[in-house]
């Protein structure tokens, strides 16, 4: 029966790579490994599915990563050896999943692997940007440099997350709401009117009769057919996603739309910024960063765009010329990185970007809610009210003709 291996291994060109392979025994990896010219230096059976967030507390969330990596590297900095610090932090530590991944990781820092090699184990805890900057510190001979930065870079990634999370959940929360309400007004509220009118006879006025008609819609098969079909279409996207170029069809579609389109545009940009200029700053080869950085933008037009860019790159071309012809970053950009890269500042110029395109997501964010909140309360105002009048207008009929 075949196992799934998660492996490392170095190329012969020298650079590092890594993944996974279906395989009897750690030999047949290996094997494969080296009729592609790629020398092994890990192969572990891969963990079974545990993912990072829990509702049980059993996962391990982006704080908790970076308030061990700050320890770390305070106990580095001391002079504390690499074993006995990870030995008090394993016991230090509340979440129990990093507890046991900590222990096993001074298990085999203790049996001779390097500090990376032992975390490149747990990719479901430690990132391969995680991974990658800790190697090019324990080589540098910085590793409480590159931590420090490493806990930085994941705090500001937290920050921007949480932006673009609170742009979302207020239009969405607001507008639940108010399709809430108008379902119970529409489901119990009208009937009730519907069935007095009926009792009266006569004929009702058009946006009474719209009004009922739509509640006898809903009320009715219309509606559960309405709640399978949204269901169904939810389920065909979560599926269509789940494939490769069904996740980069919708990724460019959101990219294009008019509100959202700009603000996602602007996150990619704030990401892919931060994330090449601390792998770089950290030491972290340019060809291996840009495969980590496409690796984690989080959206597949952009991963492409970066990964065309790191073979142009492999061609001998400067960043800047592919980046400009990729056209996914605005060209202030690729100014600002071609800038970089004459000056021999790159680094430094990419956090000057992603300083710039953080305060741009930010100020986006605002005005989205604040262009969002009259809207929706119009909306929703607006849709009561009409069926409020549409309810009364019989009844002011009603009136007349008594009088």
């Amino acid at each position: 029966m075949a196992t799934i291996f998660q492996w490392s291994g170095k190329t012969a060109k020298g650079t590092i790579e890594s993944g996974e392979m279906s395989a009897g025994t750690k030999d047949e990896v290996i094997a494969q490994l080296r009729r592609k010219n790629i020398v092994a230096t890990i192969v572990n059976e891969k963990a079974k599915k545990a993912g990072k967030i829990s509702f049980f507390g059993g996962g391990v969330n982006d704080k908790d990563i970076v308030v061990f990596t700050r320890q770390f590297a305070t106990m580095i900095d001391a002079g504390l050896p690499l074993v006995q610090a990870l030995d008090i932090l394993s016991s230090q530590v509340e979440n129990k999943t990093l507890s046991k991944t900590l222990q096993q990781v001074k298990v085999d820092v203790e049996s001779g692997a390097t500090y990376a090699d032992a975390l490149r184990k747990h990719p479901r805890v430690f990132t391969e940007l995680y991974v990658n900057m800790v190697a090019a510190g324990e080589a540098g001979g910085i590793l409480d440099t590159i931590l420090n930065r490493l806990a930085t870079y994941i705090e500001k990634a937290m920050k921007l997350k949480k932006k673009v999370k609170g742009a979302m959940v207020y239009p969405i929360v607001v507008s639940t709401i108010a399709v809430g309400v108008i379902a119970i007004i529409m489901i119990f509220v009208v009937p009730t009117f519907s069935k007095m009118f009926a009792s009266l006879g006569g004929t009702l006025p058009l946006p009474t009769r719209v009004v009922v008609n739509l509640s006898d819609f809903i009320a009715g098969v219309g509606g559960l057919l309405t709640l399978i079909a949204i269901t169904a279409f939810v389920i065909f996207i979560v599926q269509i996603r789940r494939t490769e170029k069904g996740k980069h069809a919708i990724d460019k579609i959101l990219l294009k739309l008019p509100i959202f389109g700009p603000l996602i545009n602007k996150v990619s940009v704030a990401k892919f910024t931060r994330t090449l200029g601390t792998l770089v700053s950290s030491g972290v080869p340019i060809l291996d960063g840009l495969e980590i950085t496409a690796k984690t933008s989080g959206n597949k037009v952009v991963e492409y765009a970066i990964m065309d860019v790191r073979k142009a790159v492999m061609g001998g071309k400067t960043l800047a010329e592919p980046i400009t012809k990729a056209k996914v970053f605005p060209p202030m950009v690729t100014h600002m990185i071609a800038v970089g890269e004459s000056t021999g500042a790159l680094d430094s110029m990419l956090s000057k970007i992603a300083d710039f395109y953080d305060d741009e997501v930010d100020a986006s964010v605002s005005n989205l809610t604040a262009m969002m909140e009259p809207m929706l309360m119009v909306f929703l105002g607006g849709a009561v009210g009409f069926i409020v009048v549409a309810m009364y207008l019989p009844i002011f009929k009603l009136i007349t003709l008594i009088k």
